[in-house]
Protein backbone atom coordinates (compact mmCIF):
# COMPACT_ATOMS: atom_id res chain seq x y z
CA UNK A 1 0.00 0.00 0.00
CA UNK A 2 1.22 3.34 -1.10
CA UNK A 3 1.40 6.03 1.13
CA UNK A 4 0.69 9.98 -0.33
CA UNK A 5 2.05 12.80 1.18
CA UNK A 6 -2.47 13.77 0.46
CA UNK A 7 -3.07 10.36 2.88
CA UNK A 8 -0.63 11.87 5.62
CA UNK A 9 -0.94 15.77 5.61
CA UNK A 10 -3.71 17.08 8.04
CA UNK A 11 -3.77 21.00 7.63
CA UNK A 12 -6.38 23.66 7.07
CA UNK A 13 -9.78 23.30 8.65
CA UNK A 14 -9.06 19.27 9.18
CA UNK A 15 -7.37 19.72 12.23
CA UNK A 16 -10.79 21.41 13.67
CA UNK A 17 -13.11 18.94 12.43
CA UNK A 18 -10.89 16.36 13.33
CA UNK A 19 -11.21 17.26 17.16
CA UNK A 20 -14.88 18.41 17.02
CA UNK A 21 -16.29 15.05 15.67
CA UNK A 22 -14.04 11.97 14.88
CA UNK A 23 -12.90 12.34 18.19
CA UNK A 24 -15.79 11.85 20.34
CA UNK A 25 -17.59 9.74 17.33
CA UNK A 26 -15.20 6.59 17.11
CA UNK A 27 -11.40 7.73 19.31
CA UNK A 28 -12.21 8.36 23.02
CA UNK A 29 -13.56 4.74 23.58
CA UNK A 30 -10.01 3.36 22.31
CA UNK A 31 -8.04 6.13 23.50
CA UNK A 32 -9.18 4.96 27.02
CA UNK A 33 -8.35 1.42 26.18
CA UNK A 34 -5.02 2.62 25.51
CA UNK A 35 -3.91 4.58 28.72
CA UNK A 36 -5.07 2.05 30.94
CA UNK A 37 -3.21 -0.47 29.17
CA UNK A 38 0.23 1.67 29.26
CA UNK A 39 -1.00 2.35 33.07
CA UNK A 40 -0.43 -1.25 33.93
CA UNK A 41 3.04 -0.80 32.65
CA UNK A 42 3.71 2.23 35.30
CA UNK A 43 6.08 3.89 33.01
CA UNK A 44 8.22 6.90 34.35
CA UNK A 45 8.87 8.35 30.37
CA UNK A 46 6.30 7.77 27.76
CA UNK A 47 6.59 8.59 23.99
CA UNK A 48 3.57 9.07 21.81
CA UNK A 49 4.15 9.45 18.37
CA UNK A 50 1.65 10.38 16.30
CA UNK A 51 -0.79 12.29 18.78
CA UNK A 52 -2.73 13.80 16.27
CA UNK A 53 -4.85 16.45 18.68
CA UNK A 54 -4.38 14.78 21.53
CA UNK A 55 -7.12 12.13 22.70
CA UNK A 56 -4.76 9.61 24.29
CA UNK A 57 -2.69 12.53 25.45
CA UNK A 58 -5.49 13.55 27.40
CA UNK A 59 -6.02 10.07 28.53
CA UNK A 60 -2.18 9.35 29.97
CA UNK A 61 -2.08 12.88 31.75
CA UNK A 62 -5.43 12.06 32.90
CA UNK A 63 -4.30 8.41 34.52
CA UNK A 64 -0.47 8.57 34.84
CA UNK A 65 1.03 10.11 38.14
CA UNK A 66 1.83 13.68 37.94
CA UNK A 67 6.03 12.92 37.70
CA UNK A 68 6.04 10.95 34.52
CA UNK A 69 7.14 12.26 31.47
CA UNK A 70 4.87 12.41 28.50
CA UNK A 71 6.35 13.72 25.15
CA UNK A 72 3.63 13.49 22.39
CA UNK A 73 4.77 13.94 18.98
CA UNK A 74 3.40 13.83 15.03
CA UNK A 75 4.03 14.85 12.02
CA UNK A 76 1.53 17.58 11.60
CA UNK A 77 2.07 20.76 13.91
CA UNK A 78 -1.45 22.17 13.09
CA UNK A 79 -2.58 18.52 14.70
CA UNK A 80 -0.41 19.58 17.47
CA UNK A 81 -1.62 23.17 17.84
CA UNK A 82 -4.84 21.78 18.45
CA UNK A 83 -3.95 19.30 20.94
CA UNK A 84 -1.82 21.77 22.48
CA UNK A 85 -5.05 24.23 23.29
CA UNK A 86 -7.26 21.69 24.68
CA UNK A 87 -4.73 21.30 27.34
CA UNK A 88 -3.72 18.21 29.44
CA UNK A 89 -4.38 17.90 33.24
CA UNK A 90 -0.56 17.75 33.91
CA UNK A 91 2.21 19.25 31.33
CA UNK A 92 3.27 17.45 28.46
CA UNK A 93 5.73 18.34 26.24
CA UNK A 94 4.43 18.35 22.59
CA UNK A 95 7.09 18.06 19.53
CA UNK A 96 6.87 17.74 16.17
CA UNK A 97 8.57 14.94 14.63
CA UNK A 98 8.26 12.23 11.75
CA UNK A 99 7.63 8.37 13.47
CA UNK A 100 9.87 7.49 10.85
CA UNK A 101 12.85 9.70 12.24
CA UNK A 102 12.47 9.92 15.70
CA UNK A 103 14.74 13.15 17.85
CA UNK A 104 15.41 10.53 20.17
CA UNK A 105 18.32 8.93 22.03
CA UNK A 106 18.35 5.33 22.24
CA UNK A 107 16.35 3.55 25.30
CA UNK A 108 14.66 6.81 26.16
CA UNK A 109 11.07 5.64 26.84
CA UNK A 110 9.90 2.94 28.99
CA UNK A 111 6.52 2.76 26.92
CA UNK A 112 5.82 3.80 23.56
CA UNK A 113 2.68 4.58 22.12
CA UNK A 114 0.49 4.88 19.02
CA UNK A 115 -3.02 5.66 18.50
CA UNK A 116 -4.57 4.49 15.03
CA UNK A 117 -1.60 6.09 12.72
CA UNK A 118 0.27 2.82 11.99
CA UNK A 119 -1.57 3.15 8.77
CA UNK A 120 -0.43 5.99 7.42
CA UNK A 121 3.46 5.42 8.05
CA UNK A 122 4.82 5.02 4.46
CA UNK A 123 7.32 3.19 5.62
CA UNK A 124 5.82 1.07 8.56
CA UNK A 125 8.90 -1.23 9.48
CA UNK A 126 11.30 1.81 9.87
CA UNK A 127 8.67 3.12 12.00
CA UNK A 128 8.74 0.11 13.72
CA UNK A 129 12.49 0.24 14.10
CA UNK A 130 12.12 3.78 15.47
CA UNK A 131 10.17 2.70 18.01
CA UNK A 132 12.08 -0.19 18.99
CA UNK A 133 15.06 1.92 19.31
CA UNK A 134 14.03 4.51 21.73
CA UNK A 135 12.12 1.93 23.93
CA UNK A 136 14.56 0.48 27.13
CA UNK A 137 15.37 -3.27 26.56
CA UNK A 138 12.18 -4.96 28.66
CA UNK A 139 10.00 -1.64 27.29
CA UNK A 140 6.80 -2.10 25.56
CA UNK A 141 4.93 -0.52 22.32
CA UNK A 142 1.44 -0.70 22.52
CA UNK A 143 -0.65 0.59 19.76
CA UNK A 144 -3.58 -0.13 17.45
CA UNK A 145 -4.74 0.02 14.10
CA UNK A 146 -8.60 -0.31 12.73
CA UNK A 147 -10.13 -3.46 11.49
CA UNK A 148 -11.31 -4.22 8.10
CA UNK A 149 -13.67 -1.50 7.10
CA UNK A 150 -16.97 -3.67 6.98
CA UNK A 151 -16.22 -3.80 10.68
CA UNK A 152 -16.73 -0.20 11.21
CA UNK A 153 -20.23 0.87 9.75
CA UNK A 154 -19.70 4.55 9.55
CA UNK A 155 -16.81 4.49 7.56
CA UNK A 156 -17.96 1.10 5.43
CA UNK A 157 -21.48 3.12 4.69
CA UNK A 158 -20.66 6.54 3.68
CA UNK A 159 -17.58 4.50 1.32
CA UNK A 160 -20.12 2.80 -0.70
CA UNK A 161 -22.15 5.75 -0.62
CA UNK A 162 -19.51 8.01 -2.56
CA UNK A 163 -19.11 5.01 -4.99
CA UNK A 164 -22.58 6.42 -6.02
CA UNK A 165 -22.20 9.67 -6.13
CA UNK A 166 -18.79 9.53 -7.82
CA UNK A 167 -18.55 6.43 -9.67
CA UNK A 168 -16.10 7.25 -12.40
CA UNK A 169 -13.30 8.02 -9.31
CA UNK A 170 -14.99 6.90 -6.28
CA UNK A 171 -12.93 8.31 -3.30
CA UNK A 172 -11.50 5.39 -1.30
CA UNK A 173 -9.16 7.03 1.17
CA UNK A 174 -11.10 5.13 4.23
CA UNK A 175 -10.98 1.78 2.95
CA UNK A 176 -7.12 2.31 1.52
CA UNK A 177 -5.64 3.85 4.33
CA UNK A 178 -7.68 4.19 7.99
CA UNK A 179 -8.78 0.58 7.20
CA UNK A 180 -6.18 -0.52 5.15
CA UNK A 181 -3.44 -2.22 7.33
CA UNK A 182 -5.89 -4.87 9.41
CA UNK A 183 -4.13 -7.93 8.38
CA UNK A 184 -2.23 -9.45 11.48
CA UNK A 185 0.29 -11.51 10.09
CA UNK A 186 1.18 -8.85 8.34
CA UNK A 187 1.52 -6.15 11.02
CA UNK A 188 3.24 -8.90 12.87
CA UNK A 189 5.76 -9.27 9.86
CA UNK A 190 6.27 -5.41 9.84
CA UNK A 191 7.06 -5.72 13.49
CA UNK A 192 9.50 -8.59 12.70
CA UNK A 193 11.14 -6.22 10.55
CA UNK A 194 11.70 -3.49 12.51
CA UNK A 195 13.62 -5.68 14.49
CA UNK A 196 11.38 -6.06 17.45
CA UNK A 197 12.34 -10.36 18.44
CA UNK A 198 9.07 -11.12 20.23
CA UNK A 199 5.67 -12.64 19.45
CA UNK A 200 3.25 -9.11 19.25
CA UNK A 201 -0.23 -9.75 21.54
CA UNK A 202 -3.31 -9.27 19.51
CA UNK A 203 -6.40 -7.65 21.19
CA UNK A 204 -8.94 -6.84 18.70
CA UNK A 205 -11.59 -4.99 20.21
CA UNK A 206 -15.36 -4.09 19.43
CA UNK A 207 -17.11 -0.87 20.49
CA UNK A 208 -19.87 1.77 19.50
CA UNK A 209 -19.81 4.55 18.06
CA UNK A 210 -22.06 6.88 18.63
CA UNK A 211 -23.89 10.37 17.57
CA UNK A 212 -26.89 12.71 18.13
CA UNK A 213 -27.81 12.34 14.04
CA UNK A 214 -26.94 11.10 10.84
CA UNK A 215 -25.24 14.30 10.26
CA UNK A 216 -22.75 14.09 12.53
CA UNK A 217 -20.97 11.09 11.49
CA UNK A 218 -21.22 12.34 7.70
CA UNK A 219 -19.15 15.83 8.99
CA UNK A 220 -16.59 13.93 10.91
CA UNK A 221 -15.62 11.88 7.96
CA UNK A 222 -16.08 14.28 5.45
CA UNK A 223 -14.45 17.11 7.06
CA UNK A 224 -12.48 15.25 9.52
CA UNK A 225 -10.28 13.05 7.59
CA UNK A 226 -8.22 12.88 5.22
CA UNK A 227 -11.27 12.22 2.74
CA UNK A 228 -12.06 15.65 2.91
CA UNK A 229 -8.53 16.07 0.16
CA UNK A 230 -9.78 13.64 -2.43
CA UNK A 231 -13.40 15.00 -1.89
CA UNK A 232 -11.91 19.08 -2.74
CA UNK A 233 -10.34 17.57 -5.78
CA UNK A 234 -13.63 17.03 -7.39
CA UNK A 235 -13.75 20.44 -7.57
CA UNK A 236 -14.84 23.16 -4.33
CA UNK A 237 -18.79 21.97 -3.70
CA UNK A 238 -17.49 18.26 -3.75
CA UNK A 239 -17.38 18.20 0.11
CA UNK A 240 -20.64 19.39 1.13
CA UNK A 241 -22.20 17.12 -1.91
CA UNK A 242 -20.40 14.51 -0.32
CA UNK A 243 -21.55 15.26 3.55
CA UNK A 244 -25.66 15.53 2.20
CA UNK A 245 -25.38 11.96 0.45
CA UNK A 246 -22.82 10.87 3.30
CA UNK A 247 -26.09 11.60 5.84
CA UNK A 248 -28.65 10.85 3.65
CA UNK A 249 -27.18 6.70 3.81
CA UNK A 250 -26.46 6.28 7.46
CA UNK A 251 -30.35 7.70 7.92
CA UNK A 252 -31.04 5.38 5.72
CA UNK A 253 -29.67 2.76 7.83
CA UNK A 254 -30.07 3.78 11.62
CA UNK A 255 -33.06 6.36 11.17
CA UNK A 256 -33.25 10.29 11.45
CA UNK A 257 -32.48 10.48 15.42
CA UNK A 258 -29.39 9.04 17.40
CA UNK A 259 -27.27 6.41 15.73
CA UNK A 260 -25.38 4.00 16.88
CA UNK A 261 -22.85 1.91 14.58
CA UNK A 262 -20.34 -0.60 15.06
CA UNK A 263 -16.62 0.06 15.36
CA UNK A 264 -13.95 -2.50 15.94
CA UNK A 265 -9.71 -2.27 15.74
CA UNK A 266 -6.61 -4.60 16.81
CA UNK A 267 -4.75 -3.54 19.98
CA UNK A 268 -0.91 -4.22 19.47
CA UNK A 269 1.01 -5.00 22.41
CA UNK A 270 5.20 -6.18 21.85
CA UNK A 271 7.99 -5.99 24.24
CA UNK A 272 11.43 -4.50 22.62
Amino acid sequence: MKISDSDRVFAGSIPQFYERYLVPLIFEPYAADLAARVLLHQPSRVLEIAAGTGVVTRQLAKVLAPGVLIVATDLNQPMLDVAAAAGTIHPVEWRQADAMQLPFSDGAFDVVVCQFAAMFFPDKQKAFAEARRVLRRGGVFIFNVWDRIEENEFAHIITEALEVLLPGNPPRFLARVPHGYHELPTIAEDLKGGGFERLPEFTTLAARSRADSPHIPAMAYCHGTLLRNELDAHGSTCVNEATGVATSAIERRFGAGAVDGKIQAHVVTIEG
